[in-house]
């Protein structure tokens, strides 16, 4: 650890050789989040969003809502969002008074008519960024528009070292059942190294708070391949959230997207390889961790994902978002999916404000997909749970998707990640571990080489 100690971001670039390897980390979005990709979504289509809002839902439709909270104290180093860092205390709050006000144009329209939120998701930025009367007041009034007495989960992230248990305990009065930790990792000096806020002693405060509290599920983020990270300390993390014992760990292979710190250095030095683990190093790294996980008796519930108990630790953003379940985004640059349209707010939080203050609903870019393609979204997002039921689509969109998919199935087969079952889809751990850059495979041809933003 030592020789680590005072190394910079710009000093590992600089120690760091140049390898040329295809399974090195390059700049970039690998993460497939939705689909068609965004960089398909334009302005033309918003006009097709609004006729959606004047629609009253199809039954049975479930119904989400996010709110983008995009304060910091700090942009990580990795870090893609729309986060501000330079808002203070007045500024928060009027963007906060203009969320509850774009809630109240939406509440207004038919599509909303008599539903109540099943999940609904607090993500950022960070979240716990905001104070505990900002907080509270935010929800009270989000309540009066569309009450959640219905909302089967409400989840909310935090970073370790913006949380009291003040603050914990408003956290949890308003109803959260899933407490997320973005800890990352658990090294000072990694941490440092990638812009992370918080500290170890933060971590274990904010951890062991949340669990006197009694939080119904609490959920660990960790990043495999953080720029600094080595197998050691890698192997120390995943013990460390062994014996923390929650609910259930997320773990995200690094990226480095085109707006991040860490490519702005890359491009002042002139490198083409991130300063990271290398995919393959990165999937090492999840399957020891998964392996860990099950001995410890959890379940790898996805990509992603290892849960203590399936039973009884849900995560309804994703399963119901995965299976075309309506989500309404509020704030600034938040994503949406409604009656099978998308949209995106306004990138920049002034414009937001100035359009929402105005009476105007936000929305920048959107797109209503085809039916194909809705197929596509469906199947390409439930894959990372790593197993696809073909009676789910013959059902919902009329398809057999082994035979409308026959020539990927077959070349994925022959790779050796897919295997074909009577009921449907599975990929075996090694598919799991890199299922973002094997679902193009099932894209449109002109969707394959599209970029993702």
């Amino acid at each position: 650890m030592e020789e680590r100690r005072n190394l910079t971001l710009p000093a590992i670039l600089d120690a760091r050789p140049e390898p040329r390897a295809e399974e090195e980390t390059k700049p970039g979005n690998y993460f497939v989040s939705n689909y068609p990709p965004y960089s398909f979504w334009n302005a033309e289509d918003v006009k097709n969003a609004f006729v959606t809002f004047e629609r009253p839902a199809a039954p049975g439709t479930p119904l989400g809502v996010y709110v983008h909270i995009p304060f910091c104290r700090k942009r990580c180093h990795f870090c893609y969002f729309k986060v501000y860092t330079d808002k203070n205390s007045s500024d928060v709050q009027n963007y906060l008074d203009s969320v509850a006000h774009e809630l109240e144009l939406y509440a207004k329209k038919p599509f909303l008519a008599n539903r109540k939120p099943t999940f609904i998701y607090f993500g950022g930025g960070t979240p716990s960024y905001i104070s505990s009367d900002q907080l509270g007041r935010l929800v009270e009034r989000m309540k009066q528009l569309l009450p959640w007495d219905e909302a089967q989960e409400v989840a909310f992230e935090c970073e370790p070292g913006t949380l009291t248990e003040g603050k914990l305990k408003v956290i949890k009065d308003i109803g959260v059942t899933r407490l997320s930790l973005g800890i990352e990792n658990y090294d000072d000096e990694i941490l440092k190294l990638n812009g992370r806020a918080h500290g170890s002693k933060q971590i274990d405060k904010a951890y062991e708070l949340a669990r006197a509290l009694g939080f119904a599920q609490i959920n660990i983020d960790l990043i495999a391949g953080m720029v600094g990270e080595t197998e050691e300390n890698w192997r120390e993390c995943v013990a460390k959230t062994v014996a923390l014992s929650p609910e259930s760990v997320t773990i995200y292979q690094m990226e480095v997207p085109y707006n991040t710190t860490i490519f702005k250095e890359m491009r002042v030095n002139g490198r083409e390889v991130a300063p990271v683990a290398s995919w393959k190093t990165k999937r090492d790294w999840v399957n020891y961790a998964f392996g860990e996980l099950e001995k410890a008796g959890y379940t790898v519930g996805s990509a992603y994902t290892a849960v203590k108990d399936p039973s009884k630790t849900k995560f309804l953003y994703r399963d119901l978002l995965w299976r075309g379940a309506d989500m309404l985004g509020l704030g600034v640059a938040s994503f949406s999916h409604v009656q099978g349209t998308h949209f995106q707010n306004e990138h920049e939080i002034d414009i937001y404000r100035q359009r929402v203050d105005n009476g105007e609903l936000p929305i920048l870019r959107a797109l209503t997909p085809s039916s194909d393609d809705r197929l596509i979204r469906e199947l390409v997002l439930q894959m990372k749970l790593g197993r696809v039921r073909s009676e789910y689509f013959t059902g919902k969109f009329g398809v057999d998707i082994k035979e409308r998919f026959a020539p990927s199935i077959d070349k994925l087969q022959s790779d050796g990640y897919l295997i074909v079952e009577p009921d449907g889809l599975s990929l075996n751990r090694e598919g799991l571990l890199q299922v973002d850059r094997l679902l193009p495979e099932f894209f449109r041809p002109e969707h394959r080489v599209a970029r993702r933003v």
